[in-house]
């Protein structure tokens, strides 16, 4: 980890003083998490401290081009919210609004210490397929209790417009996509066109996250298929939980397959449940109708791609912190085609 911009040691110190009432953290030092195209995450260590001291600070890019994209508040807000569900969160302990502290809002919360998998499992971590099968099993029951989680019940009634959602969520990444394009992309747009002339009934509703994946989870060190918490709550709101399972499958990739959206391969490796497998528990789970799913793979696909082209664009404007995107353009085109198959050929 190297000290990054966007949160100076020499404030965020003396402000977390102040706000926890706890000397210990007039002197920090400030890391940044090397990972993550969005939000940017900090490790706040007190002087003299061990990484059992320290805390989590979160706040938006600097210079971020789509604001809306990166609000705080709702993140603090949601992760606060689900700390007395069955959804493993860190517990949060600060949000500050106050812009002029470090030019944007931010959070603090507790450091959960577990396992994060970008590219493979650690050596020595769930080496048998019996244990990677428990992963993907309690991937898909974390998601099916936060879709069952009654956002009423938990202060998140107003959290989100369930009516309509899914027509605004395709509006929504087709205007961030027209916001953000790299250049003209027609089958692209011919995507985002077929997806507003579909769009599903919506059949339940409840609190999504809205990027719900393996690596945005910490797993337990020592138990192969326990989370000990759930991260990166940016676009979570209340809408169609079936969008956080369209989205779990651009992540998904199987034994075989190379996907321009394969974050991490993990999910190929023997004894990972196949996405039909993970349908099939996530519908025994919750009830679910799960009829409509491959309209929910295409919109995820054409998310996927959205994103991709706000990464880029961020990248563009200086506000990425020096993170790597060499690739993503070409990640683009390829997605845009399963998107089309998902919705043509029914291919999840």
């Amino acid at each position: 980890m190297v000290t990054s911009p966007g949160a100076d040691p020499a404030v965020v110190g003396p402000y977390l003083a102040s706000v926890l009432g706890d000397e210990k953290w007039r002197s920090v030092t400030v890391d940044l998490i090397a990972a993550g195209m969005s939000n940017l995450t900090y490790v706040v260590t007190p002087a003299g401290g061990s990484a059992d001291d320290a805390v989590i600070l979160r706040r938006p890019p600097t210079g971020a081009v789509l604001a809306t994209a990166h609000d705080m508040a709702r993140e603090h807000r949601v992760i606060s919210a689900l700390g007395p569900t069955p959804v493993p969160v860190p517990h949060t302990l600060h949000l500050c609004t106050d812009t002029a502290v470090l030019g944007a809002p931010f959070y603090v919360m507790e450091r959960v210490v577990g396992i994060h998998v970008v590219s493979e499992l650690p050596a020595g971590h769930a080496d048998a397929p019996e244990q990677r099968r428990a992963i993907g099993e309690v991937l898909v029951d974390t998601l099916a209790d936060l879709h069952s989680v009654d956002p009423a019940a938990v202060g998140l009634a107003d959290f989100g417009r369930p009516e309509g959602f899914l027509a605004r969520q395709v509006r929504r990444w087709t205007t961030q996509w027209e916001a953000t394009r790299d250049r003209d992309r027609p089958d692209l747009d011919a995507l985002a066109a077929r997806l507003a002339a579909t769009v599903p009934e919506t059949r339940r509703a409840g609190i999504t996250h809205g990027d719900y994946r393996l690596d945005n989870c910490l797993l337990d060190p020592s138990e192969p298929g326990r989370i000990k918490a759930v991260l990166d709550w940016e676009m979570s709101t209340l809408g169609d939980p079936l969008t956080d399972i369209g989205m779990m499958f651009v992540y998904w990739p199987e034994a075989g397959e190379q996907r321009p959206s394969t974050l991490s391969p993990v999910t190929t490796l023997p004894g990972f449940p196949t996405r039909v497998e993970v349908a099939e528990r996530y519908a025994a789970r919750t009830g679910t109708d799960l009829s409509d799913l491959n309209w929910y793979v295409g919109f995820a696909f054409f998310k996927f791609a959205a994103i991709i082209a706000g990464i880029l664009a961020r990248s563009a404007a200086g506000a990425m912190a020096g993170k790597d995107t060499a690739g993503y353009a070409e990640r683009i085109g390829p997605c845009v085609e399963l998107g089309r198959a998902a919705l043509e050929d029914g291919a999840i």
